[in-house]
């Protein structure tokens, strides 16, 4: 929010520099982000009087005397400005001056002829016409021959001020404006409020033929509306120029001034419907019809729906709602009769109608972050009395208040002073805080130590007394607070809990494998369940649905990683890295029943993938392996479907019986339908992986436990096997350790398949190791256990010794 320091004196008699005031602001809860002096920069430009002016032969230059006071009474500048002439006071910038953006005046000779510094224009110091008179003139600023020569220019030009940037919190909408910030001033400084004046007076006849009314009254809950005869466009004064330049805006004409100025000074956005381009002399608010189109001021044509809240005539939209007029309505220079509006709309429809056109105002955003009735009232009436001092157009009685008949009194809130202490932590004296809430605007009424607190109607953010407390210590002061524990809490070592430990020995683990840790946001839209080929009927369709999503594509609550997953790696051959690997320890979250009636689970959840040309099942196989052997468990895997992944090319992982997740490639179908390019689909390996990390941690070892290394030597054994295709390396596995408890390791290290073997066999080679920690084995016991193994192999899985 811009607040020019000239015109918060205007309402606050402030008696302390701008320096202090932005400290002053900031430790009451206004972020100053920068002060912004007008002149900043500028230095050794004065007020100089010509008193000679001579053209040089054979050139466009003048070679002028300049009377600059203190600074020299006969000074030699050289001008190549046609508007020159003796008497004239215009700036000077003299040897050794710098002129706003930095740049550096030096004397030097021009034409011959030495120039001791440089006469000025306005837009050289930075001006325009709305800021001081004369500034886009083509030649020399002309200053008023009263201005004495030697004064720093920017006290005569009005560059002396100071522009506060200042940070607004969302809860504070009331001071989107400089009467809103004018009040905090005068609470501040414990100074008297100059309100902006608001009277007016009915002039003119009324008209019985304009109708105004709200068919959508949840979206607009208070409506105003004022006829104005005989408008007569014209030109602003020079202070409300000089006022709408401060905040960035240039002068159009005094009508159109007046609705942008009390944009600013009150916060309430206004707009001027002309009511001989307003079918039937009618306005109704309501939301629009699907199909219906609209062309805004700026020249833009929107096609409507029902989701969009409009202003219509009795034919068709004339207005965005809280965003812009429509160029069928507004100011011509012809016009001679205005309809004023002021309004207050629900922020929620005007964010999500501006973002769904993208479609954006001054206006839009002050009703995103909220307009309070109050401003609607005085904004009309200031706006009103402006017509009046302007002399721009007659006032009538015709006048429109549609409201949805919410309270327009002040919320009363019950507190006293011991429960605003107690959130406090301090003792802060009855007295202070009743001056303090009375400098803010609220009425307190003390009927024996019990307050009944009258909130003005411009704070919806004050709700009970704990909103009262942070009123009265942001005027007390932070400094008064005094550090203390709340009630129950208690002194630890810091750091991390076993928790927080395991899941960082889990990423660590995982970059040990070059995995990369990724970071989503926990929404995604429908369509990327479609993507991922989710049936219709699965638990994962069911999705907390986003009421207010900030697009489309962030729509539902995901209930499962593998999208977040997928979409990144997505985006990432897009821009060109062709590899990659990737993880994400967040949560899922899983509602009881839709609609919401309690809060849903947030399930801890790990998502890997890995895509390259060089990836394979096994780098996924392979990561959780490292995953079992770093946390000591033991994984095993079964063939699995999962609607995303190849059907050839899934497994389910296994911890001590019980299912914790998948992994595998991506369908092919699905990979096909990817927005990539057609070499990346057809060369491209994509694997996912993800896992119950809840249940995985509960397999996680408290305690360590170490075995020593065993003085006797293991016996190695070779097992080439023939099996069926259907049966896995898992169940071999796992079948080999059950048979026999000397077998301490099995390993997969070759896999044949030929002609010789048979149709559907495949045969696979296993390098096993047996031991006994508490003696060496002996040639009988390695033989027993291997008869065993092949028994148990042949009668359990139908498997030959090939």
């Amino acid at each position: 929010m811009k607040v020019p320091f000239s015109w918060l004196k205007e309402y606050v008699d402030i008696d302390i520099t701008a320096q202090e005031l932005e400290e002053r602001l900031f430790s009451c809860g206004f972020e100053v982000e920068e002060l912004i002096h007008m002149a900043d920069g500028m230095d050794k430009v004065v007020v100089g009087v010509v008193t000679e002016a001579v053209p040089q032969e054979g050139t466009h230059l003048h070679i002028c005397k300049v009377d600059c006071g203190e600074y020299g009474h006969d000074i030699q500048i050289s001008t190549g400005a046609s508007n020159v002439y003796v008497g004239m006071h215009t700036p000077a910038a003299l040897d050794g001056s710098t002129l706003p953006g930095g740049i550096k005046i030096k004397g030097r000779k021009l034409q011959g002829v030495m120039s001791n510094g440089m006469l000025c224009s306005g837009t050289e110091l930075g001006l325009n016409d709305d800021l001081y008179p004369g500034s886009e003139v083509n030649g020399l600023l002309d200053l008023p021959k009263d201005t004495i020569p030697g004064t720093p220019v920017q006290d005569v030009v009005g560059l002396n001020d100071y522009i506060f940037d200042i940070s607004i919190t969302a809860n504070r909408p009331d001071c989107q404006s400089i009467l809103g910030m004018a009040r905090e001033v005068a609470a501040l400084l414990n100074k008297p409020l100059k309100m902006p004046a608001i009277d007016y007076t009915c002039t003119a006849e009324p008209d019985d033929s304009i109708s105004v009314c709200v068919e959508a009254q949840d979206l607009c809950p208070r409506y105003l509306a004022h006829f104005v005869r005989n408008i007569r466009i014209g030109e602003s004064p020079r202070w409300m120029k000089r006022h709408l330049a401060l905040m960035g805006l240039r002068s159009i004409n005094n009508v159109v001034d007046i609705t942008n100025h009390t944009l600013m000074e009150i916060g309430q956005p206004m707009h001027a419907f002309d009511l001989n381009h307003v079918e039937g002399r009618s306005i109704c608010v309501r939301r629009a019809k699907p199909g219906e189109t609209i062309v805004t001021l700026d020249e833009k044509e929107f096609k409507l729906n029902e989701n969009n809240l409009v202003i219509c005539d009795a034919k068709k939209p004339v207005a965005l709602a809280g965003i812009m007029g429509g160029l069928n309505s507004g100011i011509q220079d012809d016009t001679t009769e205005l309809l004023f509006e002021c309004a207050t709309f629900a922020r929620d429809s005007v964010r999500k109608t501006g973002r769904a056109l993208g479609q954006s105002s001054d206006s839009s955003s002050r009703y995103e972050k909220g307009v309070d009735q109050y401003s609607t009232e005085l904004g009309l009436k200031r706006a009103l009395h402006l017509i009046q001092e302007l002399n721009c157009g007659d006032i009538t009685t015709t006048c429109f208040d549609c409201s949805d008949g919410s309270s327009k009194e002040r919320k009363v809130i019950t507190a006293t002073p011991a429960r605003i202490n107690a959130v406090l932590g301090i003792e802060v004296p009855e007295q202070a805080m009743k001056d303090i809430l009375a400098r803010l605007d609220f009425e307190v009424v003390d009927n024996n130590g019990t307050w009944s607190v009258s909130v003005p109607r411009y704070r919806d953010d004050v709700e009970d007394f704990p909103d009262l407390a942070e009123e009265v210590i942001r005027e007390y002061g932070y400094e008064h607070i005094v550090p203390t524990f709340l009630k129950g809490a208690s002194v630890t070592n810091g750091g991390l809990n076993t928790e927080q430990k395991q899941q960082m020995s889990v990423k660590r683990l995982l970059a040990g494998q070059g995995f990369y840790e990724a970071s989503t946001m926990a929404f995604y839209s429908v369509a990327d369940l479609d993507k991922m080929h989710v049936p219709a009927d699965a638990p994962e369709r069911q999705a907390i649905r986003i009421l207010n999503p900030i697009s489309e594509h962030l729509s539902i609550m995901r209930t499962m990683m593998a999208p977040s997953m997928l979409n990144i790696i997505v985006e990432n051959l897009k821009k060109g890295n062709a590899a990659g690997r990737l993880f994400e320890l967040s949560k899922i979250y899983i509602p009881h029943s839709l609609p919401l009636t309690q809060q849903p689970d947030e399930h801890m959840t790990l998502c890997l993938g890995a895509y390259g040309p060089e990836e394979d099942f096994f780098t996924m196989k392979g990561a959780m392996e490292a995953l079992a052997a770093g946390f000591r468990l033991k994984f095993t895997y079964e063939r699995d479907q999962v609607c995303y992944l190849h059907p050839g090319m899934t497994a389910a992982i296994l911890c001590n019986g019980k299912k914790i997740g998948v992994f595998g490639k991506l369908a092919n179908e699905i990979n096909a339908e990817l927005e990539i390019a057609k070499d990346q689909k057809s060369n491209q390996n994509i694997y996912l992986a993800e896992l119950d990390y809840e249940a995985l941690s509960g397999f996680f070892n408290k305690d360590y436990h170490c075995t020593p290394i065993s003085a006797f030597a293991p016996v190695k054994r070779d097992l080439a096997l023939v099996c069926d295709e259907a049966v896995s390396c898992g169940e071999i596995e796992q079948a080999i350790c059950k048979a026999s408890a000397l077998v301490k390791e099995v390993k997969l290290f070759d896999i044949y398949r030929g002609a010789n073997l048979g149709e559907g066999k495949k045969s696979m080679a296993f390098a096993l190791t047996l031991a006994d920690a508490s003696k060496e084995l002996d040639a009988e016991q390695v033989e027993r256990a291997m008869t065993k193994i092949l028994k148990d192999l042949k009668f359990k899985l139908n498997i030959e010794l090939r």
